[in-house]
């Protein structure tokens, strides 16, 4: 009998949990003050009016209201422009 595998054993069996990123709360949805509604690395999206951004650039409101996003164009390092999409949140009244 032999005392050594006869084949080798794959090391890359490991996984990481998943993260569960994306947009939580869509447009013209109401969100409660303090709920999430985008959870993203990097600024995909821009905090707006009435939304804070956290410092896993986690954007949540700050106001209970109507979810707004609107796509904005911006000046890009100075020189060029490109697209942003910002979150907002309208305050009910």
């Amino acid at each position: 009998m032999a005392h050594v595998k006869a084949a080798g054993t794959s090391k890359n069996l490991k996984d990481s949990k998943p993260k569960m990123l994306g947009v939580k709360v869509y447009g013209n949805q109401y969100a409660k003050a303090g709920d999430i509604i985008v959870r993203q690395r990097g600024q995909k999206y821009r905090a707006g009016e009435n939304a804070l951004i956290g410092k896993d650039h986690t954007i949540f409101a700050k106001v209970t209201g109507k979810v707004n996003f609107q796509v904005k164009r911006v000046r890009k390092n100075g020189v060029g422009h490109a697209t942003a999409t910002y979150i907002s949140v309208v305050a009910a009244k």
